[in-house]
């Protein structure tokens, strides 16, 4: 986990969101297909319970702008990458999540070796717990101006400090989270500040 200055994050707005407890897995794809397309609306589904997001300017910004330091790492680091950006992932009869990010790294693959979520609030369904049913390899939080990473081992995550995705190993956590605050002011000063971390590594 890294920890960072709370005081020069801004007050976030929060999203809105929708859960119902009881639900089957039938009655959820009835509620998946009368979405269809809507833009700008996420569903998940665990343990018998959907939770619907409606997502507010800043988780947008933020995982934006968390998507785009992480291409521009592979870019400048020569790293292939498949963007699958909120692309569904589920098991059948068990669990369905939309993340706000997710990529294959290096090549593709039917399941993304990372998913990235931004947290605002609290949700109903333990994210952690749906992405392991998904079998999801390695998971990224972002709360409250700090990052958090976890490793699936086994049957459990575990937090780790340093990606262990291949080829995201070199990524400095703490750089990234100064680059994300950054960006808040200056898109051009965050991606400049990567780029010299990575020249300077």
């Amino acid at each position: 986990m890294v920890q960072l200055q709370r005081d020069r994050l801004k007050p976030p707005s929060p999203d809105q969101r929708i859960v119902h407890s009881g639900i089957t897995w039938q009655q959820f794809k009835l509620i998946q297909s009368g979405f269809g397309d809507t833009r700008n609306v996420r569903l998940f589904y665990y343990n018998n319970t959907v939770e619907i997001i409606m997502p507010r300017r800043d988780r947008e910004f933020f995982k934006s702008i968390i998507g785009f330091l992480l291409e521009l790492f592979c870019f400048e680091s020569g790293i292939e990458f498949e963007p699958l950006g909120s692309t569904t992932q589920e098991r059948e009869d068990e669990a369905s999540a939309e993340p706000d990010e997710s990529y294959c790294i290096g090549s593709s693959k039917p399941t993304p070796d990372l998913v990235i979520e931004v947290i605002f609030t609290s949700g109903s369904i333990k994210k952690l717990n749906l992405y392991r049913a998904l079998n999801i390899p390695e998971v990224c939080f972002w709360e409250d101006g700090v990052f958090s990473l976890y490793r699936l081992r086994g049957a459990e995550y575990e937090p780790i400090t340093q990606s262990e995705v291949p080829g995201l190993g070199t990524l400095d956590m703490q750089v990234l989270t100064r680059c994300v605050l950054m960006a808040q002011t200056s898109r051009l000063d965050a991606a400049n500040t990567l780029r010299q971390a990575l020249r300077e590594a």
